[in-house]
């Protein structure tokens, strides 16, 4: 049964690069992960008093899907040298505690820009940020797309041969960063419920 990965696109344009880089993922994904899309279209600027009055729908169902998932793909755009601020804000609602679900899950991370760059400065803050929450990014390889708008046709696809095959690699990287993480969750219970007995 393939890992449940589900994918976020820090970007709220229907049309943007990196939808079509997560649709493009969706597409590239080996057998052994199923990756879904997930929006986070909705989810209102964080506010504690929101909060204190009750978490918004959005938030909750977004959340528990993160819970469920095997891994999660964060595919960032560059805004202003740094991260998009819908796709912070929609962290800083879910990592709230107790019951925040990002704490050991594995992550990965790409994105596309139509800069030289490639989102080079988001990714980085971006890895920071998943730090504080506990993901376990995978480090390597990295998927920076530049230039985006002469890789992707008329019909909103995906279509330049070496960005497809840079996202085919790491995704089966992914797949095996999963796997690793996930036998090691398995066999950190075992041992203790071994040690329960002992």
């Amino acid at each position: 049964m393939p890992f449940d990965v589900i994918g976020i696109a820090g970007s709220l344009r229907k049309a943007s690069y990196n939808r079509t880089l997560l649709a493009a993922a969706v597409e590239l994904a080996p057998p052994g992960l199923a990756i879904e899309p997930a929006s986070i279209a909705g989810i209102p600027l964080f506010d504690g008093d929101v909060e204190a009055a009750g978490i918004p729908a959005s938030v909750l169902a977004l959340k528990e899907r993160v819970r469920r998932a095997d891994g999660l793909l964060l595919v960032t755009p560059e805004y202003n040298y740094s991260v998009p601020g819908v796709l912070k804000n929609a962290i800083d609602w879910l990592s709230r505690k107790p019951d925040q679900p990002f704490a050991g899950k594995p992550a990965a991370i790409m994105g596309a820009s139509n800069g030289r760059f490639g989102t080079v400065r988001s990714q980085q803050h971006l890895r920071a940020v998943a730090a504080a929450v506990g993901l376990i990014v995978l480090p390597t390889p990295e998927v920076m797309v530049s230039n985006a708008g002469e890789t992707i046709d008329a019909a909103g696809r995906l279509t330049d041969e070496v960005t497809r095959a840079a996202v085919t690699k790491l995704l089966v990287a992914f797949e095996a960063w999963i796997a690793r993480w996930h036998a090691g969750a398995q066999g950190a219970s075992a041992t203790g419920s071994r040690a329960g007995r002992e």
